[in-house]
């Protein structure tokens, strides 16, 4: 039996992707080559807008009290409190966290991961692409009508669709470790020290994560051949603490090898996350923006599966992603720079920190790192707010049905049609939407003034299921054409042809 998708890695990204397309209706499968998670967590937390992603699937509360913090750019420390909106990040999360989470929903959405199942090779046609693998009862194959390569920087699926990963080489290189009773002196956003800049937090439970640079360190691509003494004597060497006491959970390096992959699809073959863009930790942004990745391709995949995708839909996951991916890249490398330089940036480090008391300053690099500067192509639309994302804050006061946040009317992952204006406008506006009922939701009320703070409130918007405003009124584009524009024709239209 012929899947409609199979996602190729089982890490936050993947299984994001795997529960959009679960909740478009599409049945899908999950490969993962490792027998069981990790446990390694690389990234330790997420951005504002990856937070919002959580939160319209109804996710974010599954982790709890999460700590939000401040952000920086390149070690210069941005006052989010001073903004209008919200871009303070979530700290603290391990990796590992997250995937558990997302794992679970999928089981409760009925999707399966399967585990130590190794992607080796696959073909596709016009019509599916067939994959092979080695699981545990030996090799097989399976086909779908789409595979999506999540399987990190090496990514196999990547290598075989024969996509090009251009970029920029390591020229420099990190350690990390988690470790337990350190007692080393909290360095939350990072200190510069003599010959390079060192970092300590406290991770969850008692566990510091410790990072280090070190300007003579050559980059270390090769992990299996590094020990904690290395960067116990690293640590000690560039601060004079010891770290050799400490309990060891887990070590690693990384450089600042950015790339991005030329193209996100190859006929039936899409890529998202790691597998699509790699670069320096900066600011929890490569996790983020993977997950992000995540949900624009998977209402986009689901909606040609289900049969109402319109003409072209498929092809605005590359051009509204990979300017993203393009942007991370320039930030991440600017910000490692700024960050990781020595004594002969540090001029610039004072224009900076000058710089951001500008509030225009505060809020575009705010942006920049809390991924709120997203802004996609709607085609006519004209209202301020088109193509940005609705601030999931915002309150609809529905008659007899309560107040409801804009997150929580995202949960079914389906496009939305928010009508904040009453009378015979509102009507008007509900009535031209009513050929698309079927794959369309409508929310009607009016909009609560005391949770819109800045916003400019419109009188209606339509939603894409990632949250962003395709429509909205008032504004000279018309609302069947962006209706058909994003989600198919009307059934009306469907019916007459």
């Amino acid at each position: 039996m012929t899947k409609d998708a199979i996602v190729v890695g089982a890490g936050p990204v993947g299984l994001m992707l795997a529960g959009e397309l679960r909740l478009g209706g599409a049945d899908v499968a999950v490969y993962e080559k490792l027998p069981a998670p990790s446990g390694e967590s690389r990234g330790v937390g997420f951005t504002r807008r990856a937070a919002e992603v959580f939160d319209q699937r109804q996710l974010l509360d599954r982790f709890g009290d999460v700590e939000w913090a401040q952000g920086h750019f390149g070690g210069v420390r941005i006052d989010f409190g001073k903004l209008d909106d919200n871009h303070f990040s979530v700290r603290g999360i391990p990796q590992f966290q997250t995937e558990e989470i997302l794992e679970a929903w999928l089981r409760e959405l009925g999707v399966t991961v399967h585990r130590n199942h190794e992607i080796t090779g696959f073909r596709q046609d016009a019509d599916q692409v067939t994959v092979q693998f080695t699981g545990p009862d030996g090799a097989g194959e399976e086909s779908a009508r789409y595979l999506a390569g999540c399987d990190g920087a090496r990514s196999l699926v990547r290598n075989l669709a024969g996509i090009g990963f251009p970029g920029w080489g390591a020229t420099r290189g990190m350690y990390m470790a988690d470790v337990v009773g350190s007692h080393v002196r909290p360095r939350p956003i990072g200190e510069r020290v003599e010959g390079g800049m060192v970092m300590a937090f406290d991770l969850q439970n008692g566990v510091d994560r410790i990072v280090i640079h070190d300007e003579n360190l050559r980059p270390h691509e090769d992990r299996s051949t590094l020990r904690f003494t290395d960067i116990a004597n690293a640590w000690q060497r560039m601060t004079g603490e010891s770290l050799h006491h400490a309990e060891v959970r887990w070590i690693s390096s990384f450089t600042d090898t950015t790339r991005q992959a030329s193209a996100y699809r190859a006929g039936r073959v899409f890529l998202a996350g790691d597998a699509a863009h790699i670069h320096m930790p900066a600011g929890a942004q490569g996790m983020s923006v993977g997950v992000q990745d995540a949900v624009n391709l998977g209402w986009k995949l689901a909606a040609d599966i289900a049969g109402w995708a319109p003409r072209g839909l498929l092809d605005t996951y590359h051009s509204e992603r990979h300017p993203v991916g393009r942007m991370l890249m320039r930030n991440t490398r600017a910000q490692t720079r700024l960050y990781l330089s020595g004594a002969q940036m540090e001029p610039l480090r004072q224009v900076m920190g000058e710089l951001v008391q500008i509030p225009e300053v505060a809020r575009h690099l705010a942006g920049i790192v809390s991924g709120l500067d997203v802004r996609y192509d709607m085609g006519g639309a004209t209202h301020p707010l088109a193509g940005l994302r609705l601030p999931p804050d915002l309150v609809l006061q529905r008659a007899g049905a309560g107040p409801v946040r804009i997150a929580e009317l995202l949960h079914t992952g389906r496009p939305v049609l928010v009508v904040g204006e009453g009378g015979a406008a509102g009507e008007e506006t509900v009535h031209r939407a009513r050929g698309w009922a079927d794959r369309v939701d409508v929310a009607r009320g009016t909009w609560d003034d005391a949770a819109a703070g800045g916003t400019q409130l419109p009188q209606a918007a339509l939603l894409r299921p990632d949250g962003y405003v395709a429509w909205a009124a008032p504004g000279s584009d018309s609302l069947p054409a962006a209706l058909e524009r994003w989600f198919g024709r009307s059934r009306t239209t469907a019916r007459a042809a």
